[in-house]
Formats: C-alpha cells, sequence, structure tokens
C-alpha cells in the first residue's frame, strides 16, 4: 500500500511541505490528514485512494531509480571508465543495469 505522503503529492501535483503545508498524523491506526493548509481543496479519502495505483508505480520506481544510481557509481567513476574502456562500453554497462531494473510504466 502506498504512502499517504505520495498520494497526497500526486493529488497536489506540486512539492509539498509536509511541515508546513500537509501535516500528517498517526496515532496507530494509520496515517491521516491532521492539518490541510494548501490554497486547493483537501482530498477526501476516495480521491487518494483513487491513487492507489500511480502512487505505488511512483514508490516502486522511486525504489528502482535508487537502485540503479547506486549500480551507475559516482560520475567520477564513471568518467574514468569511460575514459579507460570507451564511451560503447559504458553504454553497455548503463543498458544491461536499466534492463536488469526496470521502472514500472505508469
Amino acid at each position: 500500500m502506498a504512502q499517504l505522503s505520495t498520494k497526497i503529492k500526486l493529488y497536489v501535483d506540486a512539492k509539498v511541505d509536509f511541515l508546513n503545508d500537509v501535516k500528517l498524523q498517526d496515532d496507530g491506526q494509520g496515517a491521516y490528514i491532521k492539518e490541510w493548509n494548501l490554497d486547493i481543496a483537501k482530498p477526501t479519502d476516495a480521491q487518494l485512494d483513487a491513487l492507489e495505483t500511480q502512487a505505488q508505480t511512483y514508490e516502486n520506481n522511486q525504489q528502482i531509480i535508487s537502485t540503479r544510481k547506486s549500480l551507475y557509481g559516482s560520475w567520477e567513476s564513471q568518467l574514468e571508465e569511460i575514459y579507460d574502456d570507451g564511451i560503447d562500453s559504458w553504454k553497455a554497462r548503463i543498458q544491461q543495469i536499466k534492463t536488469d531494473n526496470p521502472k514500472e510504466t505508469e
């Protein structure tokens, strides 16, 4: 199940400051919106529920992007690889990482 904060980001379609704009709370029964300080209407539970699939895909892809970044290595090591082994070798390695760690389609 996707996080409430992810669904809110998708609903707002902008960066959300969760310290000032929207305050979430969890009293042990699951997270909920405690305070809504944005100029757009606060979403209903149904509106947030409708974003579940999209939010889950977003979260899954963020994890895949993180995995890819760790496998790519630093920019410095990638530049050294290109210098030492050539751009075609580097491109092949990067493509293999992307193939092995595909993002979900939205």
